[in-house]
């Protein structure tokens, strides 16, 4: 939906609602003070006859309104800030170490701060973060054969062999010397103009992309867990950079084809209707039934737009071209 199809009433009531399915549609420009907000902004809503609407940012600031200091609308939506992607990097460079309270603050970084950005964006403390990493670097070492098991352990920070076997079987779901049989997934958040999205990999590829808001993760995260087998880990994975690469030239449009390696489990039905998403041109929609006709099964409607909405890997694989036919 375009900010053209919105009507300059609707686009004040979700302004006033905050409503973020509207993130990156459109932004309020208000006319008393000259900034210009996003639809979720914070801050006092002004009248409706002080505000006017547009549909980029870039469009506002050629109107000589100057961006909001508190929604910040020309960065992403759940963006990284700069003391936070300092930090990151310093954990995933040396997954050894581990930053406590007294350390964050001679960073001059407040635990309670740092404390409340994992716990919004990852679900999870600094702290499991850094057990999350520890737990990966090990896992790899382990599984590919590159270190012994009492090695990575000690390799990874940990002070004892005993608490290594027992963070690992718990944030596994199996022992280390299980490791080549078992396997993980790796979850990252990955940021996009429309909000924050969850990425997970393994080393054949991307296994789901799914915006964080959708009603069906949890039951996908499960079901991925189940037919890979495996268990979750929030760490960085090879894979996770090129995704972010494409999609931030996607959404600028430089970049219509994705090379980032997929891994989609599924039916052979499932794979099929999902090949065949992916063969549906960049800018153009089908409707349910056309789409089910190039499949060449023009009576399986049905089972093709109840495939098609199994898709775990959005954008990607682009189930969005296909809409209703009304």
């Amino acid at each position: 939906m375009r900010t053209m199809e919105l009507s300059a009433d609707k686009m004040y009531e979700v302004l006033v609602a905050k409503d973020n399915s509207f993130e990156g549609l459109f932004f309020a420009c208000v006319k008393t003070t000259g900034i210009f907000c996003r639809p979720t902004c914070p801050a006092r809503k002004p009248k409706r006859e002080n505000v006017e609407f547009v549909s980029t940012a870039r469009e506002a600031l050629g109107l000589g309104y100057r961006p909001c200091k508190v929604c910040s609308p020309l960065k992403l939506p759940g963006y990284t800030p700069t003391w936070m992607e300092n930090l990151l990097k310093e954990v995933e460079k040396n997954p050894e170490i581990r930053i406590k309270d007294e350390d964050l603050l001679q960073r001059g970084l407040h635990p309670n701060r740092v404390r409340r950005w994992f716990l919004k964006h990852h679900g999870m403390t600094f702290q499991a973060y850094q057990r999350s990493i520890r737990i990966s670097y090990a896992f790899g070492t382990v599984k590919h054969g590159e270190k012994k098991i009492i090695h990575a352990a000690y390799d990874s920070g940990y002070e004892s062999l005993s608490g290594f076997h027992e963070a690992f079987k718990k944030a596994t779901g199996f022992s280390p010397k299980n490791s080549k049989e078992g396997n993980l997934i790796y979850v990252t958040r990955v940021l996009t103009p429309l909000g924050p999205m969850m990425a997970c990999a393994i080393d054949e590829g991307i296994c789901l992309l799914e915006f964080m808001e959708r009603k069906e993760l949890e039951a996908e995260l499960a079901h991925l867990a189940k037919v890979l087998k495996a268990s979750y880990v929030t760490a960085p994975h090879p894979h996770f950079e090129l995704l972010q690469k494409e999609l931030n030239a996607y959404f600028h449009k430089e970049l219509t084809t994705f090379t980032v390696p997929i891994h989609s489990p599924g039916t052979p039905f499932q794979t099929e209707v999902w090949n065949a998403l992916r063969q549906v041109p960049y800018g153009t929609t089908l409707s349910y039934k056309e789409h089910s006709e190039r499949m060449g099964k023009p009576k399986a409607v049905r089972a093709v737009a109840n495939a098609n909405g199994k898709n775990r890997i959005a954008i990607i694989i682009p189930c969005h071209r296909i809409i209703g036919s009304d």
